[in-house]
């Protein structure tokens, strides 16, 4: 009786862990932000390459994402990216340094074993213009190669489609 119901279980299991393949994919801990508002977001990296550590963890932020501010990780060198100081538009009541509209984050230099999970957060505006889904790119940089999150369904699509769909969130109102 015991064995039988072990069994059914470790089957119940399973049938979950196969219906869901989404879940080991790189995605927001946001599902919907609204336009105009300034959200935190938490990227959550769920496993390796195939096995082997993420040494590295790049995103390229989209036009709709402005006044970005990465949350630097123990352990991890955080690198940014940044526009053209020249086409940079200062705003109001914030110091942007002089360094321009930040492009890209880069998390590098730690290690995240393949069997442990993390998030890397990062906060910004979203525009007040942004309707549907905003998509970040990310590259999963690993001991032995690269996982490259950056496919984006196109007009009518689905995420559910792609192998390595970028992260996304919806845009409601």
């Amino acid at each position: 009786m015991q064995f039988a119901f072990r069994r059914s279980v470790l089957t119940a299991l399973a049938a979950v862990s196969f219906g869901l393949p989404a879940s080991a994919h790189i995605t927001f801990e946001n599902k919907e932000v609204k336009p105009g508002a300034t959200v935190k977001f938490v990227l959550r990296v769920p496993h390796g390459c195939d096995g082997a550590a993420t040494t590295a963890v790049r995103i390229a932020l989209p036009a709709s994402l402005s006044e970005a501010k990465p949350q630097p990780k123990p352990g991890w060198t955080l690198s940014l990216v940044t526009e053209n100081v020249q086409n940079a538009v200062a705003t109001p009541g914030h110091d942007h340094g002089g360094a321009g509209n930040l492009k890209e984050i880069a998390w590098t230099g730690g290690r995240l074993e393949d069997a442990h999970y993390d998030e890397f957060v990062f906060r910004a505006a979203v525009s007040k213009a942004a309707s549907g889904r905003i998509f970040v790119p990310v590259v999963q940089q690993c001991d032995s190669g690269a996982a490259r999150w950056i496919e984006i369904p196109t007009d009518g699509g689905s995420s559910d489609d792609l192998k390595h769909p970028a992260p996304s969130v919806r845009v409601e109102p």
